[in-house]
């Protein structure tokens, strides 16, 4: 890791209508981190990630004076500022791959297309509407395939696969990607537990061998723990714990999710 963040957001606010999504969160990623952010729904898991990528706008800081009150960047350069997305995100973008609860495929499309799409920020997009592929963009689609195991499916289109294998082939147009970044959001939310299991096991594998940096939103804490080393919590927008997941014992995780979490609390949780 080295000393200068990869990501780096400072007081993002974010306000829909009376309720306050962020509240004055912030938040430095180092580079090779494996992060998981948790927290009750509502709690602003998702508009943060959606943030980070600039497909989520934050409050403009309250006064001009605010020096770097309400920035969001992204390796050293700017994404968002006083509630404008930087006319420069998409050099950000291009590092960074998202990967939805909902895998976000074209349906009617293969896997094998899908994943190759994650190449259009460097090949063009016209090039990309004709499948006019460069012969590294079906090199780097298939390894990545192969790297996430779903190779066997290539051709098939990404509407007639299960949930698991959909939620791969998205991290593998990541790789295609070239990204350096993956913000997970609720990857594994609609997936069984093997599929949640084995998606997991691939960005930590991502993680730690490859060394890219993942952030991952989770609703499930028991896969935060056994994952990810760090964990940022969010209850009603505010950060609320940032540490190392040993650092969670059974009395902060009923802090964050109310007393109700112990009814619910898994076999072998920190005592």
């Amino acid at each position: 890791m080295t000393s200068d963040p990869v990501l780096s957001i400072r007081s993002a606010s974010k306000t829909f209508g009376s309720r306050r999504a962020l509240d004055a969160v912030s938040l430095d990623v180092q580079r090779g981190e494996m992060i998981a952010l948790i927290g009750p729904s509502g709690s602003g898991k998702s508009t943060l990630l959606r943030s980070i990528d600039g497909l989520q706008t934050i409050d403009p800081p309250a006064s001009e004076k605010s020096g770097g009150e309400g920035t969001i960047t992204a390796f050293g350069g700017p994404v968002q500022a006083r509630g404008k997305v930087s006319d420069q995100v998409r050099k950000a973008r291009i590092r960074i791959g998202f990967i939805a609860q909902q895998f976000n495929l074209v349906g009617r499309l293969s896997l094998f297309t899908n994943v190759a799409l994650g190449s259009l920020g460097r090949i063009g997009f016209l090039r990309g509407v004709f499948g006019a592929w460069p012969a590294e963009t079906r090199a780097a689609a298939m390894a990545a395939l192969h790297r996430v195991g779903v190779a066997d499916y290539a051709a098939q289109r990404a509407n007639t696969l299960s949930g698991g294998q959909q939620q791969r082939g998205a991290i593998a147009r990541a790789l295609v990607q070239k990204a350096k970044i993956i913000l997970a959001d609720e990857p594994v939310a609609s997936l069984d537990p093997v599929s949640a299991r084995k998606v997991m096991e691939i960005l930590r594998d991502l993680n730690q061998t490859d060394g890219l940096t993942v952030v991952v939103t989770l609703h499930q804490v028991d896969y935060a723990l056994r994952y990810c080393d760090r964990v940022v919590a969010l209850k009603a927008g505010r950060k609320v714990y940032d540490g190392p997941t040993a650092g969670l014992d059974r009395a902060k995780l009923i802090d964050i999710y109310g007393p109700e979490f112990e009814d619910v609390f898994w076999e072998g949780a920190p005592q």
